[in-house]
């Protein structure tokens, strides 16, 4: 990456760490496709200063930044050169009517997930369900407000110091059900990983892999997240069982 590049994406002043695991990070996100988006997205306004990592996965590295405005931002890059990508992303995108006509090369497969991802974000929020606020996507790049303070991610679900579980549990409940019944959509992956707690109010994130409730296989998704989260709340006292609240969300 050159000085230029660093300039116009990083914080100046920052001291930049010369050790190997930096360097492999830059290599793998910040190649030239990625460079190219995020300066797309600094033209158009949309970010202002990207700091340090907040959060890494398997596919993905997700940054604090700022706006022009000095409102806090969250931007998931999602790697390009991921090698298992098309393996875990065919079961949510297959049969999603949305993204019929993607190119199976990684990277248009990588651009189909960011994209479906804003769009289920989008579907959420918009229904009100306790989402990030989507800003803009890119390529392989997903903006959106950031949870937390300083730079400073909230908690997530299983590491959170949660006075009423049994209110907790409910709120989550809630927000299946207006996610299913209004959004449309199932998140698919839904545990205490990707459920953030943010003054006292849950906060789903990482909706890649959500589905249309239209989805052949969006009840057995549906499922497997009730049947997380019950069991997540049960070890901590909640009298829940997986029957009862799937019929609270389908109106049985």
């Amino acid at each position: 990456m050159s000085e230029e590049w660093e300039e116009k994406f990083f914080e100046k002043g920052e001291k930049r760490r010369k050790d190997e695991d930096l360097l492999k990070t830059v290599e793998e996100v910040f190649d030239t496709f990625t460079l190219q988006a995020l300066y797309k997205l600094i033209n158009k306004k949309v970010i202002d200063v990207l700091y340090g990592v907040v959060d890494t996965g398997k596919e993905s590295r997700v940054y604090w930044a700022k706006s022009p405005q000095g409102e806090d931002l969250a931007v998931k890059i999602f790697l390009t050169s991921t090698r298992e990508f098309k393996k875990t992303v065919s079961q949510y995108i297959d049969g999603d009517p949305r993204f019929k006509r993607i190119k199976r090369d990684t990277r248009h497969l990588v651009y189909a997930w960011a994209l479906k991802e804003f769009k289920n974000l989008e579907r959420a929020y918009e229904a009100g369900v306790s989402v990030p606020k989507p800003v803009a996507v890119y390529k392989n790049i997903i903006v959106m407000s950031f949870i937390g303070e300083n730079g400073v991610p909230a908690p997530l679900l299983k590491d959170a110091e949660v006075g009423d579980y049994e209110r907790m549990f409910w709120k989550i409940v809630d927000n299946v059900k207006t996610l299913y019944c209004k959004a449309k959509i199932v998140h698919a992956d839904l545990s205490e990983y990707n459920i953030m707690v943010w003054k006292e109010d849950p906060i789903f994130f990482d909706f890649g892999q959500a589905v249309l409730t239209s989805h052949p296989n969006a009840d057995f998704f549906l499922e497997r997240d009730v049947k997380n989260i019950t069991n997540f709340f049960k070890k901590r006292g909640v009298k829940a069982e997986v029957k009862s609240v799937l019929a609270e969300i389908l109106g049985y």
